[in-house]
């Protein structure tokens, strides 16, 4: 660092509006802001998640409302979570590979109501489809099983591009998932689907309002820890960046979010390629709780933790307050 008091002050800069707009060195925009929804089945359903306050479960009809609504707020595109109905959950997963299953319902409704206005991200994972609540197909010992499940997962993407999902976002940490899954669209004809893969997911205590909304926490029998990473791990994440960008991922997600900005930065400054990560519900549900407990104020601390992201290298953060941040950002 040049200069010294008094002939550096560095509050100069910050002494007006228009001086410190200039200055700032991340931007916070619409566009930086990917917005997470729930589908349910029926139609003109909205249905509260208890423990996500202000987030609902849409029907399809509500999901191609909202889809409008993210075009007009200039928000790029929606990740669909499916809830499954109990009936349809199996072992195997196999509502997954349904061509009219509830996510492919959700990318062809949007599609009707916003044509390529937006674009639409689906999980591939197998826990909003097992009876289990698992990511994938278990043994007779109740261990997921990797290549097997593998084999579905490839099945479940080609079925999301199919139906129009414009990228494949797998969620499973299963190994090698990702070069399967992008040999098996070129050869169908999906060159241009993308891949943002869930490199560094961790098996995080964050994950528990999602899993109400998608109707898997009651039913998970174990825990995720023999796939997700383990919290306490920094190099290993690197490690899994690197395979899935040599497999063929587009873009890498870090999940979950404020936790985990270190790693945002070690992965953005050792690759130097589009980072992603999720704001996952345990977040959300604490500054929401936060901002009702009167412990600060609920626009302010929304905007700062996604100015956050912004300043660790995401090019991009899942929300479940876009729709609040992107009204605020336009004023």
């Amino acid at each position: 660092m040049t200069g010294s008091y008094p002939a550096t002050r560095l509050r100069r800069t910050r002494a007006t509006a228009w001086s410190r707009a200039l200055h700032r060195e991340n931007v916070l925009t619409p566009a930086d802001l990917i917005w997470p929804l729930f589908v349910t089945e029926g139609r003109g359903v909205e249905e509260p998640v208890g423990s996500l306050p202000g987030v609902s479960r849409w029907s399809l009809d509500g999901i191609a409302a909202r889809a409008k609504e993210a075009v007009a707020l200039g928000i790029p595109c929606l990740a669909l979570f499916p809830n499954t109905p109990v009936n349809l959950r199996s072992d195997d997963g196999t509502e997954a590979l349904n061509p009219d299953n509830l996510m492919c319902r959700a990318i062809k409704a949007i599609r009707d109501a916003c044509g390529n206005d937006i674009g639409v991200l689906t999980d591939v994972a197998l826990d909003p489809y097992t009876s289990h609540g698992q990511d994938g197909l278990l043994d007779a010992s109740g261990y997921v099983v990797n290549d097997d499940t593998v084999a579905v997962l490839v099945d479940q993407a080609l079925n999301q591009a199919e139906a129009g999902a414009d990228v494949i976002a797998p969620s499973d940490m299963m190994d090698g998932r990702v070069k399967a899954i992008r040999m098996a669209l070129e050869m169908a004809g999906h060159c241009n689907v993308q891949i943002m893969s869930y490199a560094a997911k961790y098996a995080s205590a964050f994950y528990g309002p999602f899993r109400d909304a998608v109707g898997s926490g009651g039913l998970l029998k174990g825990d995720k820890t023999s796939y997700q990473m383990d919290p306490a791990n920094a190099e290993e994440a690197l490690r899994e960046v690197a395979l899935d960008l040599a497999e063929g991922a587009d873009s890498v997600m870090v999940k979950p979010g404020l936790p985990y900005l270190d790693i945002v930065r070690r992965v953005k400054e050792r690759f130097e390629v589009p980072v992603f990560a999720y704001q996952v519900s345990g977040e959300y549900a604490m500054l929401e709780a936060a901002a009702a407990a009167g412990a600060g104020e609920r626009e302010a601390l929304v905007l700062e933790t996604l100015v956050a992201f912004k300043r660790a290298g995401c090019a991009g953060v899942l929300t479940y307050h876009a729709p609040l941040a992107a009204r605020l950002l336009d004023g």
